[in-house]
């Protein structure tokens, strides 16, 4: 019955289609008119067909995504009770982040390390702790997200030195797996358009394997975050998934996926029409889903001026069990295979990317161009462009630069500073600095409040 109906229909050609739209668009040029490119230099079509098609083999996650529950660890008994409630409604994993030593045995109490996926931010570096909770938890589900060149990254600074970092960092990747962590989420957060997200990052991993040797591919894993261009951030994921394997093949390593923990962006997130927020981030886990996500830890709709609170974690969980359990997105990470559009982005972003890395390698690296204020550089040129297109309308957060509230007043509600905050300290080059989009015309509306 199909062969029936189709074969009623001739096949159309791409050139056919191309001829048809060009003799509507009565004279006017078609590349001008219905081609346009994006800041990472994507040419974007009118449509797709399946020549477009790039039948890449993208090995994507054989598990359904995890849900993940964010936990700052200042209280152990009080954070323990609350890792139970988040499993208990839902949350697959957890992500545990803590600024100082703790009781982990106090912390973990009652915690099935066999079927949870445990997450270690730890924004101190202590080797010989590390190691203990590693024997204690004693599970290949236990990823520590430390990553000693993204602090530098961030903070100008090394924990303590580059010789004594790495000395520690060793002593941690001999005994522990899962040790080394990529913050590729510090650039998208910070303004670099997506060719540049997933080169920093393929270059920032390859400083790794560099020192540890292709015996630590095993043990590296990643951290992203999703913004709201849809399509692209679907592409995007996908896209560094072949640039991890293409990079492995240089090193002689095969059968290593990327592992991937995913969070929306807090870029596009705004503190006026916060409920918006809500929008934006099921938007962006969608896309961590269908990208491949291993793990997806959604952030609250408050995230940026309020302190954690126990409504606002629910309903970011809620999001994710919503999509998960009831919209059809469960066991979806293949999905987006076979989707013309989004093959087509991907081709182009891994193939733009790549040149990129390949020149930062051929510039000696990306510790070098970082040291050399390079990579800062390009991440502030594409910050400003993008601060350009919101301030002249090009670029919307809804609520904000279009159709604000203006009977919405913030001044009284914030329990925590949203904006960059000056450091009068020294460093040893410019930080890559994490800054919203809307934080200046924030400013001036809190400034302008009664």
């Amino acid at each position: 019955m199909s062969k029936f109906l189709f074969s009623e229909f001739e096949r159309t050609s791409p050139t056919a289609w191309k001829q048809k739209i060009q003799v509507d668009l009565k004279g006017a040029d078609y590349n001008e008119t219905l081609l346009s490119k994006t800041n990472e230099g994507i040419t974007i079509k009118p449509f797709y067909t399946k020549e477009d098609r790039t039948h890449y083999k993208i090995n994507t996650p054989r598990e359904d995504f995890k849900i993940c529950q964010t936990i700052i660890v200042s209280d152990e008994k009080k954070a323990n009770t609350l890792t139970l409630d988040a499993i208990e409604r839902g949350a697959t994993a957890i992500q545990f982040i803590a600024k100082k030593k703790f009781d982990y045995t106090v912390l973990l109490n009652e915690i099935d390390f066999k079927s949870l996926t445990i997450y270690l931010k730890l924004d101190f570096l202590d080797d010989l702790f590390i190691n203990e909770i590693s024997k204690y938890i004693n599970s290949n589900k236990c990823f520590f997200q430390i990553d000693i060149i993204g602090n530098l990254a961030e903070d100008g600074n090394w924990f303590v030195n580059l010789k004594e970092d790495y000395s520690k960092l060793q002593n941690v990747v001999e005994y522990v797996e899962n040790s080394i962590s990529v913050s590729g989420d510090l650039y998208q957060n910070a303004g670099a358009n997506i060719v540049q997200q997933l080169a920093y990052s393929l270059a920032h991993a390859n400083e790794y394997l560099n020192y540890f040797g292709a015996e630590s591919a095993s043990k590296i894993h990643f951290q992203f975050s999703v913004g709201s261009n849809y399509f692209h951030e679907i592409a995007k994921l996908r896209a560094f998934r072949i640039l991890w394997e293409s990079l492995l093949i240089e090193y002689r390593v095969e059968n290593i996926e990327a592992h991937i923990f995913a969070q929306p962006s807090t870029r596009n997130k705004t503190i006026y029409d916060y409920n918006v927020n809500m929008l934006r981030t099921t938007s962006e886990c969608m896309s961590a889903i269908l990208g491949g996500s291993n793990t997806i830890a959604n952030i609250s709709y408050d995230k940026i001026y309020a302190e954690s609170n126990g409504f606002g974690e629910r309903i970011s969980r809620n999001q994710l069990l919503i999509l998960q359990q009831e919209s059809g997105f469960k066991d979806s990470q293949n999905i987006a295979e076979g989707s013309y559009y989004i093959e087509s982005l991907t081709e182009q972003m891994a193939e733009k990317a790549l040149i990129i890395f390949k020149q930062i390698e051929k510039g000696g690296g990306f510790l070098k161009q970082l040291k050399e204020g390079n990579i800062q550089r390009k991440i502030k040129e594409n910050a400003t462009k993008e601060e350009a297109q919101f301030n002249d309308n090009e670029l919307i957060l809804l609520g904000t630069n279009l159709q604000p509230n203006k009977e919405n007043f913030m001044k009284g509600s914030l329990e925590l500073d949203p904006f960059v905050k000056q450091r009068n300290i020294k460093t040893l080059f410019p930080p890559i600095i994490r800054k919203r989009l809307s934080e200046n015309i924030e400013k001036k509306r809190l400034k302008n409040e009664q």
